[in-house]
């Protein structure tokens, strides 16, 4: 049984209220939370306009219609991230270009990014890994000098700043997830943001079955999808989202706990808690083994931490090792190998207390010490 689990929701008694308030309407989708959710999102963010979705692999889907992405074309992503990044680019018949990531950031390396520019690419999605804003000034400068769209896949990142302004705002479009394990959630959702009228007219439109500007529900003026999000979720997002900086503080503080417990471990690399020009957003507190580990190790470490009541992660497959991708022609991707056979995602959420982190860490410490380099357990 686990005790203490790899995330869970934050939800409290106004959280509990506010959803009660809209199942006694008779509004239960497309009412007036859905606008005023759209509303706080945009000026949270500090964008024009926000369209607020099922999820977050709905609203990176509607970006990538948006900007016209088809069939043949080529989309620059990272193979270090959740897979629907790659998928969404699929579902367009468009070809996921993997590129490698920063060691020290685990995002896209700008330095790579140029490389992978051919003439068929129309555009970058740029991850905000674990919450740790990208190199933003310089992808940027690189998809302006090619005539190339960028989105800010910011799903684990809501909050975070770049050089003093929010992620999600710095490109074309942004989009955010609201999945029980973010720091805030709205149950399943998501939103897409930007400050552009033609992503904002088309993705509303694609988000209700194609449903023209007329809002006759009859009346399709294209072939849409079905990625409503209720108003029931809408107000749970509206709620969370007035303690979103509450919650924020409390999840770095818990990192920083973490920190202070591990620095005493040399085999394990841990997260910076502070980057130049940039607000970490903690979603996850993933720390690193050192190079004599394999995933062999790390493997073993879960599983004898589950058996112990604790959830541990292994984020993230690389998408290019996925069975769904292996046909795929990728170039090496070392570092992407390399950080994804030794990460380890520690137990973090808003409400995770003080003795929970050093139990976690306790048990940590006992086993990595325990695993010899080569594989043998003492």
């Amino acid at each position: 049984m686990i005790r203490i689990p790899l995330s869970a929701p934050d939800i409290d008694e106004r959280d509990i209220t506010a959803v009660c308030d809209v199942l006694r309407t008779s509004q239960l989708s497309l009412g007036p939370k859905l606008a005023t959710f759209e509303k706080s999102i945009a000026e949270y963010v500090g964008v024009s306009s926000a369209v607020a979705v099922n999820s977050g692999t709905s609203a990176l889907h509607l970006c990538l219609k948006a900007l016209g992405i088809a069939e043949g074309d080529e989309v620059i992503v990272p193979s270090f991230t959740f897979i629907a990044v790659a998928n969404t680019v699929r579902y367009e018949r468009a070809i996921p270009v993997f590129v490698d990531i920063d060691r020290s950031t685990l995002n896209l390396d700008p330095n790579l990014v140029e490389s992978a520019i051919t003439n068929r690419t129309k555009a970058i999605i740029v991850v905000h890994t674990f919450g740790v804003p990208a190199e933003m000034n310089e992808i940027l400068s690189i998809a302006k000098g090619h005539g190339l769209a960028v989105i800010e896949d910011a799903c684990e990142a809501i909050g975070a700043e770049y050089c003093g302004r929010k992620v999600g705002g710095l490109a074309d479009a942004g989009v955010f997830a609201f999945y029980p394990n973010k720091q805030m959630t709205t149950g399943e959702g998501g939103a897409l943001v930007t400050n552009d009228l033609s992503i904002l007219k088309k993705a509303k439109t694609l988000r209700n079955q194609g449903v023209g500007r007329s809002g006759d529900w009859l009346a399709h003026t294209e072939v849409g999808f079905n990625y409503r999000i209720s108003d029931i979720n809408c107000a749970l997002g509206i709620s969370q989202i007035a303690r979103l900086d509450q919650i924020l503080a409390r999840r770095e503080a818990i990192a920083r706990r973490y920190d202070a417990a591990l620095k005493s471990l040399s085999d394990l690399h841990r997260p910076a808690l502070v980057l130049p020009d940039r607000k970490i957003s903690w979603f996850v507190y993933a720390v690193r083994l050192a190079e004599q580990f394999s995933s062999t190790e790390r493997d073993w470490i879960v599983d004898q931490m589950r058996a112990l009541g604790i959830g541990l992660g292994r984020y993230f497959g690389p998408i290019h090792l996925q069975p769904a991708y292996a046909g795929d022609q990728v170039d090496a991707l070392p570092e992407t190998e390399y950080v994804a056979c030794r990460t380890l995602a520690l137990p973090f959420f808003n409400r995770l207390r003080d003795e929970d982190v050093d139990e976690v860490c306790e048990r940590l410490r006992c086993l990595v010490r325990s695993v010899r380099p080569t594989g043998q357990r003492t």
